[in-house]
């Protein structure tokens, strides 16, 4: 083993020892193990489900640098799986194109898996590692799926761009009258059944729609269907036939759509993870839309530090964003 990948795998080793208390949580094994620049390797994270490693690089590695991080990995951990995801500024516009290059659907290292169930905060997900550049659950999710999941006993919920149905398998577990699941692909939505299903939830097809969430949303107001808590946890950029949506440009207009459709004294829960959108410049936009849809809110719930295994600095600076409005 070659110097630098002995340097490497003992960073990598530092950044597994800070994960203690994740590991060590007999609820959770889907989790982070690296998170870029904080934990001293940059443009590299690495997700763990259970036994399969996630490796995402968001830069154009050289073939020798891949080689010496999955090294340093094997020699720092011993997964038994491991993936890679190449995730380049360019990624989003090459997916159709080249997607077993971007995301192979074999292990890049040890077995390959066609799917498998991790865990968070007890609940089930089905993951499917090799299933294109997103495996089934956004990690950074966790603690909001969580506290979630502790206010909604008895309301309504409207989960937006709603992908495997995280947010909707966390409220329902929290006793929610009901949960709407709105999302552009019919397929992530039946996996979002899947996950209901392996957590013993009932599966209403009513409730599992496909479509553009601004049109829906449109309709929904139209009919005057309002909902306790609307959660809005739209990816940085989005295409369908009819709309193209980007965080920075347009969550204004998001937040003013989703803001129509919450009940009197309900909740707007407002999510951004793309990291070049500043949290001052996203709170200003929920804050616009939600007057422009005529409403007034009141700041309910902000999290606190980021999570153990998303660190972040001050030359790195956490990307998500997440903002819990009371509407009056």
């Amino acid at each position: 083993m070659s110097a630098r990948t002995a340097s490497l795998a003992d960073v990598l080793r530092e950044a597994r020892e800070r994960r203690a208390p994740l590991r060590e949580d007999p609820r959770t094994t889907a989790f982070r193990l690296v998170n870029g620049g904080p934990d001293g390797v940059p443009d590299v994270t690495v997700d763990v489900f259970e036994h399969v490693h996630v490796v995402s690089l968001y830069r154009d590695f050289t073939p020798a640098e891949e080689v010496a991080l999955l090294d340093a990995m094997e020699s720092a951990w011993a997964p038994r799986s491991v993936y890679l995801k190449r995730r380049p500024r360019e990624a989003r516009h090459l997916a159709n194109v080249a997607k077993e290059q971007l995301a192979p659907e074999v292990a890049a290292r040890g077995e390959s898996v066609e799917s498998l169930v991790a865990l968070e905060n007890g609940l089930r997900f089905l993951i499917r590692p090799g299933q294109g550049l997103s495996v089934g659950l956004y990690l950074d999710m966790r603690d909001t799926r969580e506290w979630l999941s502790g206010q909604v006993r008895g309301r309504t919920v409207l989960n937006l761009f709603s992908y495997t149905c995280g947010f909707g398998v966390a409220a329902t577990a929290g006793g929610a009258k009901r949960v709407l699941n709105i999302d552009a692909s019919r397929r992530v939505l039946d996996w979002g059944e899947e996950n209901a299903r392996l957590n013993g939830q009932p599966v209403d097809r009513y409730d599992y729609v496909a479509g553009d969430v601004f049109e829906w949303l449109g309709r929904l107001a139209r009919k005057g269907e309002t909902f306790d808590v609307v959660v809005a946890d739209p990816p940085s950029f989005a295409t369908t036939r009819t709309s193209r949506f980007s965080a920075a440009r347009d969550y204004a207009s998001l937040a003013e759509a989703a803001a129509r459709v919450v009940a009197p004294g309900g909740r707007l829960v407002a999510c951004c993870n793309l990291a070049t959108l500043e949290p001052r410049r996203f709170d200003a936009m929920v804050t616009e839309g939600v007057s422009r849809a005529g409403r007034k809110g009141r700041g309910v719930h902000q999290p606190g530090p980021s999570p153990v295994d998303f660190p972040a600095s001050a030359e790195h600076p956490a990307a998500l964003k997440v903002r819990v409005l009371e509407l009056s």
